[in-house]
């Protein structure tokens, strides 16, 4: 984990982040006893069951392991790999970023062609760290757009929120209601800072989040970043709060809004 990154961590994210810590402590051992409990059960039944539902679980396990490595396998076989030699600025924005991050190595950074959707994202696969860009996100978006989304998903890494290990002490706290969606949100806000502060370009970086509602690259240079944050105000309260709590990403106007209250300059 960067500690250059964890300046810009929000305090609900830390708070969140150790409840689900703590609560993954305390169900994970919970969970293993009722499970021994049922697999050496009296009742030939219990038993019988509970074998059945442990292999469930154990053949799940396996398929995510898997497909990690086979998602690696698509990457490197269908995917462009960024480098040196291979859409070098773009390249260039990761090794950047991860330096400044203090990321011991940058992640491979990959694009890709996505027919027309508009995303990017970081993953662990085998040990390994990732960054996912989409054709269509690069299309629409300006180099220093684009360099925003690159350090939101840099922060993603460098803050510890792809760590395999953490996050499965973490996965019995998805039991807990809305606690694993409001963790996720305040993930978001914590990389939109870290990737604001790559940018260093508060307009850009706030274009860049209306981007992902837009996805348009005619009308980019046209959007207009108040209009759209003002539609805030029109959120319908009771649903537009009902629809937030059960989201793993917060909505695109209070983001924005929240880049705009760290400042220009997005020190910590």
């Amino acid at each position: 984990m960067s500690t250059v990154a964890d300046r810009f961590r929000t305090g609900k994210e830390k708070l969140y982040g150790t409840l689900m810590l703590v609560f993954g402590a305390i169900l994970w051992p919970i969970f293993t006893l009722v499970v021994l409990a049922g697999l050496f059960s009296p009742v030939p039944q219990v038993a019988a069951m509970s074998w059945i539902y442990f292999s469930y679980g154990v053949a799940i396990a396996l398929f995510v392991w898997l497909s990690g490595g086979f998602y690696r396998a698509t990457a490197f076989g269908n995917m462009v790999l960024l480098g040196p030699s291979q859409f070098p600025e773009l390249h260039a924005m990761v090794v950047a970023g991860a330096k400044d991050l203090g990321m011991g190595e940058p992640p491979r950074a990959f694009l890709y062609n996505s027919n027309g959707l508009f995303n990017a994202f970081a993953r662990r696969l085998l040990g390994g760290r990732f960054v996912f860009l989409t054709s269509a996100l690069v299309d629409a978006s300006s180099d220093d757009q684009v360099r925003f989304v690159i350090g939101h998903e840099l922060g993603h890494h460098a803050a510890g929120h792809c760590n395999p290990w953490k996050n499965l002490l973490k996965l019995p706290a998805h039991a807990v209601p809305f606690l694993a969606p409001a963790y996720s949100r305040q993930r978001e806000f914590t990389c939109d800072a870290i990737g604001g502060h790559l940018s260093n370009d508060l307009p850009v970086s706030r274009s860049a989040l209306m981007m992902l509602g837009c996805g348009c690259g005619r009308l980019n240079g046209k959007m207009n970043l108040e209009a759209f944050m003002a539609q805030e105000a029109m959120m319908p309260p009771t649903f537009g709060f009902i629809n937030e709590k059960f989201r793993s990403h917060p909505r695109l106007t209070r983001r924005m809004a929240a880049l705009k209250a760290r400042g220009v300059d997005f020190s910590a």
